[in-house]
C-alpha cells in the first residue's frame, strides 16, 4: 500500500485548520492512517472517500467504541487529541453537531490550557528565584499558553454570539 509521511505543526487553537488540511489530503486521495508528534502518515485512498476529524478528549476506550459504532474509525491519538476518519459513503461525519457541542469542546480545551498555563506560571515564578535560573522557560510557556487560551476564548465568544442570534 502506497504511503506518505508528512511533518506539520499546528497550534492548539488551529484544530479546525488541521481538520481542513486532513480533509483536503483525503479529497486528494491521501487518508490519515496514523499520527505522532508533528507527524502524519497517509495512505492512498479514492479521492473524497474519507472525512477526517480531530477532538480533544481524554483517553477513553468506551468513547472509541462508541465512535466505532457510528461507523468512524479510530486512527490514533497525539497527547490529548484523538483522530477519527469515516467513509463519506456512510453519511455525514461531524463530531460537533451543534453550537453547544462546539462550545463544550472549546471549554475542554480552555480548561486544559488554564491548568497547564497556571502550572507553568507557578513553576516559572518559583524557579526565577532558584540558583538554576531557568524559570524564564516556564514563564515563556505560560505566556504562550495564555495566548492560546485567549484565542480559544475568542472562538467561544463568537459561537456564543452566534447561538444568541439563533435563539
Amino acid at each position: 500500500m502506497e504511503s506518505r509521511t508528512m511533518h506539520k505543526w499546528y497550534w492548539v487553537w488551529e484544530f479546525e485548520k488541521e481538520d481542513d488540511w486532513l480533509n483536503d489530503m483525503a479529497l486528494n486521495g491521501w487518508v490519515l492512517d496514523s499520527v505522532g508528534f508533528c507527524t502524519y502518515r497517509f495512505v492512498r485512498c479514492e479521492p473524497g472517500e474519507y472525512s477526517v476529524h480531530t477532538e480533544m478528549h481524554p483517553a477513553d476506550e468506551g468513547y472509541v467504541d462508541f465512535m466505532r459504532e457510528t461507523g468512524a474509525e479510530y486512527v490514533g491519538r497525539m497527547m490529548m487529541w484523538m483522530y477519527f476518519r469515516k467513509k463519506t459513503a456512510d453519511g455525514p461525519f461531524d463530531l460537533f453537531s451543534d453550537i453547544d457541542s462546539r462550545i463544550s469542546h472549546l471549554d475542554k480545551i480552555g480548561k486544559m490550557l488554564s491548568i497547564v498555563g497556571g502550572a507553568n506560571l507557578l513553576i516559572g515564578l518559583a524557579n526565577t528565584f532558584s540558583p538554576a535560573r531557568f524559570g524564564w522557560i516556564n514563564l515563556l510557556c505560560a505566556t504562550l499558553l495564555m495566548y492560546a487560551l485567549g484565542r480559544i476564548h475568542g472562538k467561544k465568544e463568537a459561537l456564543e454570539r452566534e447561538r444568541m442570534l439563533h435563539e
